[in-house]
């Protein structure tokens, strides 16, 4: 019996509960069953499907009331929140789990919790139950030498406990890879005391499950704090980033042939006669995606997107393709990549560069002058690209620059039918409620040694929006068709906004005057006294109604109404926070914020996993091969969601860091600011044209004694009445910075007036 079928059966008995031999009499497992049943319990239970009790009982912990499992979210305070894996009845947000058992894990372990109690409002208390998987392997922080001997002090203030350093365990074992930071070594050591404040990773030999503290040994000496390329390197530690192919994986990379076999470019269509081109940044290593346009007598568009056909050198169960699954995304960081596949692959034998053969696989679109696709085809194909251009010449061509229109003549009236064709799509989407935030993108400079030199708005023209369209078209058009042809696919998803966003938001909206109007939205306030959290005395809670009549249209109006106001930065901003991550999933709900049915990831196999699974999926339909089962395709799904979070998460820490290192530089500087958040504590406030944020806390403005007001979310003076509210533009000074926290502290900066009525400049802040 497998372990779906014993999992069904407790699932069914009274309380969802069973003792083992109750299932062995029930099962009838005896003999050499009885030792199997034995180890499938002992399996489940390791994994958290099933939850031993000190009866001796086993219960599901799916079907539990008392029990959940999830992953452990610490705050730098000790206290932490489970986000469970499934709902919970009558508990409504994450469940709090206090100090003293929340030191027995660290930060994004996964473990199950059982619910200690559930309060009127939905909010619940638990304690861990069981730690089921370590999220931390290894551990990056700065090596000490204190009275206790040598212990390591972690990067993540989320990881509470400091790690003891045995004696004999201070270096990196004989043999280990030596650091090199984009061609700079990390410097030798040869004592312990030179180690002291240095980086360092740290492998994890014992955690600290009983209040003692965890142990560790070095394997990895990054360098001082300081030296250049040291935090790229925390970063990926940090993050627990693979970076380093195994030798397995560059020995079969290398092994791969240059040249592509005459019999398998004869059994594939060739598209090679064809002016074909790429469009990429002017930074791009890796070209994925090539694309063609042409229009038919009838007067329909042909578009074809050509993508690289990674499938056919990346085969299931290779090294290659194991440490592809295990990476899940490739990460750009700003002074170097980590790529998803060897550089054999990602920047020669997969990527369309120009004039080489390359293996693709194609979809074939024909389009109306509406944008709706009205036929399409799916081919393996070989390409030569004729071009690799650039979003800034493509750009530059159309808007009429007579160098470029020259230079690449033959091409010009191709790149004018492709403007064409991307109006027309964008016109589509619109009809049909897709949201487009054209929110200003920050490209952060750097010299070349990685210092952040400034800022500037990336530019997004109409050679951007030619790319994203094309490559939108060709992934809805390759859903849709697996949808209808395989068992089971992967698709990028996008669920409806959560309600409590949706509120919090509208809430906001108002002191705009606007509003996404979506109606009223059902609500329960409970007041109450909890000092668990926050130590405020009140506390209003609440529990929302599903709101089923928002679409993506409400967003889209609203997005529309205020473009070109000064409230638009804010307002896009919030509306975007008020929506959720997409994710990929076996599971297809459609996208909301592009309003598709249907949608996954096709256009990016060479830097996505999942768009190598679609691919290879495509490949089976086209051929009337067996494609994977839904369980395994669910795993790979979930996998890369996680990958992709954590590549984001990875990559937004490191320019933050940066910026932080560029603001050093500049305290006591004035800037403009926008407020784009309030909370008890004070004003966060962007500064104009540097994207970069930081806090004004509550307790320096002066003049009167400030407090935050929940129920207008402003910060008001009790005797001036003045207001600070989201979206006020103010001047601010740069205070100080806490290099801990990686935080900027600003003041504001106001004119007072002086004695003959001329005024003088005054900070108001500490």
């Amino acid at each position: 019996m497998n372990d779906a079928a014993i999992l069904a059966h407790i699932g069914k008995l009274p309380h969802a509960r069973a003792s083992f031999k109750q299932l062995v009499r029930e099962l009838g497992t005896k003999g050499g069953k009885r030792q199997e049943l034995e180890t499938a319990l002992a399996r489940m239970a390791e994994r958290g499907d099933l939850i031993e009790l000190r009866g001796g009982e086993y219960t599901v912990t799916s079907r539990s009331k008392e029990f959940v499992t999830g992953r452990l979210n610490l705050h730098r305070d000790g206290y932490g929140f489970l986000i469970a894996d499934r709902q919970v009845p009558r508990v409504v947000g994450d469940i709090f789990i206090p100090p003293d058992s929340a030191s027995k894990a660290m930060h994004g372990d996964r473990v199950i919790v059982r619910i200690a109690r559930i309060e009127p409002d939905g909010r619940a208390d638990g304690t861990i139950f069981k730690i089921l998987k370590r999220a931390h392997a290894t551990v990056v922080g700065e090596f000490k030498i204190g009275r206790r001997g040598c212990y390591v002090v972690p990067y993540d203030d989320r990881i509470q406990q400091w790690i003891d350093i045995p004696e004999g365990m201070e270096f990196p074992p004989a043999g280990a890879v030596q650091v090199d930071r984009i061609g700079v070594t990390a410097p030798k050591v040869d004592t312990v005391e030179e180690l002291n404040g240095m980086i360092v990773n740290v492998e994890m030999i014992e955690y600290a499950e009983r209040g003692d503290s965890p142990v560790g040994r070095v394997i990895e000496i990054l360098g001082n704090p300081d030296d250049f390329g040291v935090d790229v390197e925390i970063i990926i530690r940090k993050h627990h980033l693979p970076h380093q192919f195994p030798a397995e994986v560059i020995e079969q990379a290398k092994a791969i042939p240059d040249v592509i076999p005459a019999e398998e470019i004869a059994r594939r269509r060739d598209f090679r006669d064809l002016d074909i081109v790429t469009i990429d940044g002017e930074t791009a290593r890796d070209f994925d995606d090539a694309v063609w346009v042409d229009k038919l007598p009838n007067g329909n568009y042909v578009l074809q997107v050509h993508i690289a056909d990674v499938s056919h050198y990346v085969r299931p169960g290779t090294p290659i393709d194991r440490e592809a699954l295990l990476r899940g995304t490739s990460v750009y960081f700003p002074d170097r990549a980590i790529p998803m596949l060897p550089s054999e692959l990602s920047t020669n034998l997969c990527s369309l560069v120009p004039h080489e053969d390359r293996l693709v696989l194609s979809a074939l679109m024909e389009i109306d002058h509406r944008g709706e696709i009205v036929g399409q085809e799916f081919v393996e194909g070989v390409i030569r690209s004729a071009e690799r251009m650039t979003y800034t010449n493509v750009h530059k061509l159309l808007e009429g620059d007579a160098a470029l229109r020259e230079r690449y003549k033959p091409l010009v009236p191709r790149f004018e039918l492709m403007q064409e064709l991307a109006l027309v799509l964008n016109r589509k989407r619109v009809r049909r409620g897709s949201i487009d935030f054209d929110l200003p993108e920050p490209l952060i400079e750097f010299d070349d040694f990685g210092a952040m030199i400034g800022v500037t708005k990336a530019p997004r023209n109409i050679a951007n929006r030619l790319i994203e369209e094309f490559m939108l078209a060709a992934n809805e058009s390759v859903a849709g068709h697996l949808e209808n042809s395989a068992p089971a696919s992967i698709y990028r998803i996008h669920e409806k906004p959560d309600p409590k966003r949706v509120l919090d938001f509208e809430e906001v909206a108002a002191h705009f005057g606007v509003s996404l109007g979506v109606g009223a939205i059902e609500v329960k306030r409970f007041k109450m006294t909890d000092k668990r959290r926050d130590g405020s005395k009140k506390q209003s809670a609440i529990v929302l109604a599903d709101q089923t009549n928002i679409s993506s249209r409400h967003y889209q109006k609203l997005v529309a109404k205020i473009e070109g106001k000064p409230e638009e930065r804010i307002l896009s901003f919030l509306m975007l926070r008020s929506l959720k991550q997409a994710r990929y999933s076996t599971d297809n709900v459609g996208h909301f914020a592009l309003a598709a049915d249907t949608y996954t990831h096709f256009t990016s196999p060479i830097r996505r996993y999942p768009d190598l699974v679609v691919h290879r999926l495509l490949r089976a339909v086209l051929l009337g091969k067996p494609t994977p089962e839904e369980d395994a395709l669910s795993v790979i799904a979930d996998d890369c969601s996680q990958s992709e979070r954590r590549a984001a998460d990875a990559e937004r820490e490191l320019v933050e860091w940066k910026k932080v290192k560029f603001m050093a530089e500049r305290v006591g500087e004035d800037f403009d600011g926008l407020i784009i958040s309030i909370a008890k504590y004070g004003l966060f406030v962007e500064l104009a044209d540097l994207f970069v944020e930081g806090l004004v806390p509550i307790d320096s403005l002066q003049g009167d004694q400030f407090t935050y007001q929940e129920n207008v979310r402003k910060i008001v003076g009790k005797r001036t009445r003045r207001e600070f509210s989201i979206g006020d533009k103010v001047r601010v000074a740069l205070d100080r910075i806490d290099n801990n926290d990686r935080k900027l502290q600003f003041s504001l900066v106001e004119e007072a007036p002086q004695r003959g009525g001329k005024r003088r400049r005054q900070v108001r802040g500490t």
